[in-house]
């Protein structure tokens, strides 16, 4: 009897064991489960990882590409406009001229008058034209940036540093002065 008793105990020791085995097997299918689980979650969010890295690096290089577009056609507007700022120096003495020859004029009803005035109205749109305008310096504060005071006068009624004549006009282009107004500025 104690030899069936020892078989019985053997069967139910097997058992245990072969449950056991079954319990591992389950555990390690589990675990096996998890970790590929776990390396598919990891490679995902690597992929998830370097799609916002491309993603980010597509932004800044579409940016960059904006801001170069930009750039580029502010220098186009800016040459196109200063372009002929040589051109528009050599132009102002002759405007100056003109209107000498219109303020030696007495006679305004003459055809020389009336044609040297044609003349001075062309040459003006065409500054204007191109964008050059003249520097309105009467009666204004003094800016040494568009002004260049050639005399003073301190007189009554009127408040320091401000423009009481206009010797020469002055012309800028765009904020760029291509010749300061030469004034009177009182003291």
């Amino acid at each position: 009897m104690k030899q069936k008793d020892t078989i019985l105990e053997d069967e139910i020791v097997k058992d245990d064991v072969q449950e056991e085995i079954l319990e591992n097997e389950e555990t390690t299918e589990e675990t096996e489960d998890n970790v590929v689980d776990i390396e598919e979650k990891l490679e995902e969010k690597n992929l998830s990882e370097e799609m916002d890295a491309l993603n980010d690096q597509y932004k800044r290089l579409q940016a960059e590409y904006a801001n170069y577009r930009r750039r580029t056609q502010q220098e186009k507007e800016t040459i196109g406009i200063f372009a002929n700022e040589k051109i528009l120096n050599e132009l102002i003495p002759v405007i100056d001229s003109m209107e000498r020859a219109l303020d030696a004029c007495t006679d305004k009803e003459d055809t020389m008058f009336k044609g040297v005035e044609l003349v001075y109205k062309q040459l003006k749109d065409m500054m204007i034209k191109f964008g050059v305008e003249e520097i309105e310096a009467e009666d204004t504060e003094f800016d040494p940036n568009l002004h260049l005071a050639v005399m003073q006068e301190s007189i009554d009624g009127v408040e320091p540093n401000k423009v009481v004549m206009v010797l020469q006009k002055g012309y800028k282009l765009g904020n760029k002065v291509l010749r300061a107004s030469m004034v009177k500025v009182s003291c």
